[in-house]
């Protein structure tokens, strides 16, 4: 913009050059993320089987569904993610290696 506004040429090729250099970092940023969410995701929450039990919660007014752990002791909800569609809650089974899932109202 700067050379543009002082010569009065606008140089397209650079413009189609970083664009391009833009695409790609953006498709290389969503493949290398989501592998990572994953990853990152299984760290951070622990799950212990002999303290906590796997729960979604739905919500009865707005039928938003949020997967985590219950602690059997206190009943503390540990919030791990939001689930959308069946293929989530797949996920969320398969990160955890969980057969079942019990979901609360």
């Amino acid at each position: 913009m700067a050379v543009w506004l002082l010569s009065g040429v606008f140089l397209w090729g650079l413009c189609i050059a970083g664009g391009v250099i833009l695409a790609a970092f953006t498709v290389v940023f969503a493949a290398e993320m989501r592998p990572y969410y994953e990853r990152r995701l299984k760290e951070t929450i622990p799950f212990d089987s002999q303290k906590q039990y796997a729960v979604i919660r739905s919500s009865v007014c707005t039928g938003e569904k949020i997967a985590g752990f219950k602690n059997i002791d206190d009943g503390h909800f540990t919030e791990v993610m939001l689930i959308r569609t069946d293929e989530e809650e797949q996920r969320f089974r398969k990160i955890y290696n969980l057969e079942t899932v019990k979901k609360e109202y």
